[in-house]
């Protein structure tokens, strides 16, 4: 399972993107979305997702 970006709540900071281990966090239009196919949840790499522990906004980075 991959992880999303609740739109509404996202600050369109980046910080996410640039922490995203395997590239999977893109701007498009005018939100940050997650690439259900390359998203890997941070597994075998860090024991939490990267997106949800450096997003300012508690929740917007959460399990699809």
């Amino acid at each position: 399972m991959a992880f999303k970006i609740i739109a509404s709540q996202c600050t369109q900071c980046g910080a996410c993107e640039f922490e995203c281990p395997s590239g999977a966090i893109k701007f498009k239009g005018e939100a940050y979305v997650i690439n259900a196919e390359k998203c890997t949840e941070c597994k075998d790499t860090f024991d939490t997702q990267q997106c949800a522990s450096v997003c300012p906004v508690e929740m917007t980075c959460v399990p699809a």
